[in-house]
């Protein structure tokens, strides 16, 4: 199991993220007006420069956990059997969270005794072997 980046260049796309939703809210050339009269206007750009920071880290975090990639596919869910392995393919997925849509890598793996497909990532990481509740009691782990 490995991440799929390393933490400094997941730090540098969460801040290239922010300084750019910063960068149209509060622009650094003092010769360009700020935008909005009333604090509502205020409340809607920092609600903006949320949905743009706040997916983007996650997407970051989750693909430096250690179980966001698999070395080998485990058993399958469908039959139990061990005759398993990984697709060559990894697929962007988007699901959506509270703070707006992400989108995160997800491994395929097929069974040769039965021909299933399932994901092989390990519960508890975003998009976990199929719709089930992760053992933690922490929310659902598929999308």
């Amino acid at each position: 199991m490995a991440a799929l980046r390393t933490r400094k260049q997941a730090r540098e796309r969460a801040l290239q993220t922010f300084r750019a939703a910063l960068d149209r809210m509060i622009p650094e050339d003092e010769s360009v007006a700020l935008q909005g009269r009333t604090f509502r206007d205020f409340e809607l750009q920092v609600q903006t420069l949320k949905e743009a920071v706040i997916p983007t880290v996650l997407e970051e975090r989750a693909a430096l956990d250690a179980q966001a990639q698999v070395a080998a596919a485990g058993a399958c869910p469908h039959c139990g059997s061990n005759r398993t392995y990984l697709e060559k393919d990894v697929t962007q997925k988007e699901i959506r969270s509270p703070d707006g849509p992400l989108v995160l890598a997800q491994q395929h793996a097929r069974c040769r005794a039965c021909n299933g497909s399932f994901s092989p990532a390990a519960a508890g990481v975003g998009l976990a072997r199929g719709r089930a509740a992760d053992e933690s009691g922490g929310g659902a782990s598929g999308a």
